[in-house]
């Protein structure tokens, strides 16, 4: 009898085991540089949160790189289990969940120093922003896009808008300080050629998404939280963010 009791058990802890062995299959998309990156330090600042906050919960991880659109697909369609980092909208929260902030951006305008713009509706009317393809624009320039009373510009990266902006072809782009002051110096321009806006364009935040129809999918958000909380607390993930910072703007 005791036999019969206890294999029920076993086979319960066994097969406990085996779930927590298995690895999260992740995938992300490459040159979103300081986020993610296939020629980054370890993937980018966003990858080694996600690898290392996923660890402190007791999981390995398998990553696989695929252009964005793909990749997002495919983890709705259930051969990833997670993707990463994208910002909340409507639409994706419909079909996935959303982990804790892993990164969070205050956006301001880059403009021309002797032509320095402020985020004022009226001000940027008629002006041309440098929005790189696939970026969403700020909320807050929804209505003068509506509108048609600003035009914009989607070439292929950040580092290129700085650089139409340099040339006059563009009035302005919008990033977080970070990705507007490698931007810069990646174009070999002078930081000195260009204005940083006092005033905040909006605030965005970057996730961990888990699809809504993966079985467990709660349950992976909440652990992939509590990892994320433990990094936090133990000063890793500070540590994680200076030295990416770090490297995003001394890479050439």
């Amino acid at each position: 009898m005791m036999i019969r009791l206890l294999l029920p058990l076993a086979t319960g802890l066994l097969f406990g085991s085996l779930a927590n062995a298995a690895s999260i299959r992740l995938v992300t998309g490459d040159e979103y540089a300081p986020f993610t990156g296939q020629n980054l330090p370890n993937g980018g600042m966003l990858t080694e949160l996600v690898q290392q906050a996923l660890q402190q919960a007791g999981h390995q991880t398998s990553l696989t790189w695929l252009p964005w659109k793909r990749g997002y697909q495919a983890t709705l369609k259930g051969q990833f289990d997670a993707t990463y980092p994208y910002l909340p909208t409507t639409e994706r929260q419909a079909d996935y969940l959303f982990s804790a902030a892993l990164y969070e951006t205050t956006q301001r305008l880059f403009s021309r120093a002797r032509q320095p713009l402020e985020p004022d509706l009226q001000q940027l009317a008629g002006k041309r922003m440098c929005l790189p393809l696939g970026w969403q624009p700020p909320p807050r320039l929804a209505p003068l896009l509506a509108a048609g009373k600003l035009q914009r510009h989607e070439p292929q990266d950040l580092t290129t808008c700085a650089r139409l902006i340099d040339l006059g072809r563009d009035d302005f782009f919008v990033a977080d300080s970070l990705l507007g002051e490698r931007a810069i110096h990646r174009s070999g321009l002078a930081v000195e050629r260009f204005s940083e806006s006092k005033g905040v364009v909006g605030s965005n935040s970057l996730h961990f998404l888990v699809p809504r129809n993966r079985p467990g999918a709660q349950q992976l958000i909440e652990e992939f939280d509590k990892g994320l909380r433990l990094l936090q607390e133990n000063g890793e993930y500070a540590r994680i963010l200076r030295t990416h910072r770090q490297h995003a703007l001394n890479a050439e």
